[in-house]
């Protein structure tokens, strides 16, 4: 097993250049199904969610080009509907949670398509029902075979429908969308995401012929087309990195300017790290820290002490509660930190409490975190890292801390970072992949 070594407490310095978004890529190359033109799509990450979403889709029968390490071209011209039912795409679909994006845009073009129950982190219920009550409004009927996890999707005769979305699920959104914009009338879909990955997606699809309105708002109106054709797409830059680096720049002191951030798209995002006591500049596009050697979290105005929580965009995003946990455990300070979505992403503070973190998990969502005010150091142990999001927090806290640390299970960071390791050795830090055995308790 492939493990992360980490010598912690060092200063960093340097340039980074965020990596494209994540949840961005796998709704954008999933469209790709909705036409038999070439589609170019640049700023891919590479990272193993997408590479696998990508190995899916050539699978399928997708003409794939890699033009260069972020560049690929797509042209689904002769996709073979025999293989959804193959041994081969229940293994790979079932291991790959972005696998669910693909069903939206087989819909709308053929009117049908089959799914396992995709997988992914293991961070609690992350329910697929919006999708499904979706497509379903839409004209869909669904098989579920129990025995074999295994649906599938009839839709020959899609037609527009009034949707109100009973979660403003982003990836709900994004599969009801590409469905809508092949059928047959008018879609109205209320409570939508208006995340910016969810407006890129559409911005995308009226390029490629579709007729969406609203974007960027929770109400998205789409009226059906008979055919889109291909396009050039450029993905942002992965606004969690972006986070975690703020995060990472403030535990460890160090000197971080974090490249080509599109700082309009970042909605909350540095706000909730400034209410932490985080400093840094915006020059031009790029976002300047200084090293810091003590940060102070805010209260309320009334004094009360600051709670931060996830919500729907225009909302803080969940997938950084972790890292403004872990940040959070050096500052001074109280802060209590409410994850609404999952009930299980707050289970990882077992490790920062045995590195030293003076936390409180007072139930599956909530969590009290007195800050240390740096008086003394994390110190370096042994850890798991159980999802992608709690991993890096674990990797910050790792290279915040004294001694040696190492991280098991980073094939979970690996599926949402792209080459970390080599990018935190570029700004000073001691990391090292080793391979290792897990610790057995």
């Amino acid at each position: 097993m492939n493990a992360f070594e980490i010598i912690g407490g060092k200063k960093l310095k340097g340039e980074i250049q965020p990596q494209g978004a994540k949840n961005e890529a796998l709704q954008i190359i999933s469209a790709v199904l909705l036409t038999d033109q070439k589609i170019t799509i640049s700023n891919i990450p590479d990272i193993k969610d997408v590479n696998k979403l990508i190995e899916l889709l050539g699978d399928m029968g997708v003409t794939i080009e890699r033009l260069n390490k972020d560049t690929y071209t797509f042209e689904a011209k002769n996709i073979n509907l025999d293989f959804f039912q193959s041994d081969v795409f229940k293994t790979k679909g079932g291991g790959l949670r972005g696998s669910i994006m693909i069903v939206g845009p087989l819909l709308g073009r053929f009117g049908k398509a089959a799914i396992p129950k995709p997988g992914g982190d293991k961070i609690g219920r992350r329910r697929l029902d919006t999708h499904f009550i979706g497509f379903e409004k839409l004209g869909a009927k669904f098989i579920y075979d129990s025995k074999k996890e295994f649906f599938n999707v009839d839709a020959t005769n899609l037609q527009g429908a009034y949707i109100l979305l009973d979660e403003a699920s982003v990836t709900g959104t994004a599969n009801i969308v590409m469905a809508a914009v092949l059928a047959k009338g008018t879609t109205t879909i209320y409570n939508a995401a208006c995340e910016p990955y969810l407006q890129q997606l559409c911005k995308m699809l009226n390029r490629m012929g579709a007729k969406i309105s609203g974007v960027g708002s929770n109400l998205l109106t789409i009226e059906g087309v008979q055919k889109l054709g291909g396009t050039e797409h450029r993905m942002l830059p992965d606004m969690i990195e972006i986070g975690s680096f703020i995060g990472l720049a403030a535990m460890t002191e160090s000197e971080i300017t974090i490249k080509n951030v599109c700082y309009p798209e970042l909605g909350v995002i540095p706000d909730v790290f400034k209410k932490l006591g985080i400093k840094f500049e915006l020059k031009g596009d790029d976002i300047y820290i200084p090293s810091q050697k003590h940060y102070v979290i805010e209260s309320f105005i009334d004094g009360s002490m600051l709670t931060i929580s996830d919500a729907p965009w225009p909302g803080f995003t969940p997938d950084l509660l972790s890292i403004i946990l872990v940040v959070a455990t050096q500052a001074r300070g109280n802060v209590l930190i409410h994850q609404k979505m999952f009930e299980s992403r707050l289970f990882f503070v077992d490790k920062l409490i045995d590195m030293g973190a003076q936390i409180i998990l007072c139930d599956p969502h909530r969590a009290s975190v007195n800050g240390i005010d740096k008086k003394y150091k994390l110190r370096g142990i042994s850890m798991t890292s159980p999802d992608i999001r709690a991993g890096v927090s674990l990797l910050i806290a790792a290279l915040s801390a004294e001694g040696k640390s190492t991280i098991f299970n980073i094939e979970q960071i690996e599926r949402g970072y792209q080459d970390i390791d080599t990018r935190l050795r570029a700004l000073g830090a001691q990391i090292k992949r080793i391979e290792a055995s897990a610790p057995t308790h």
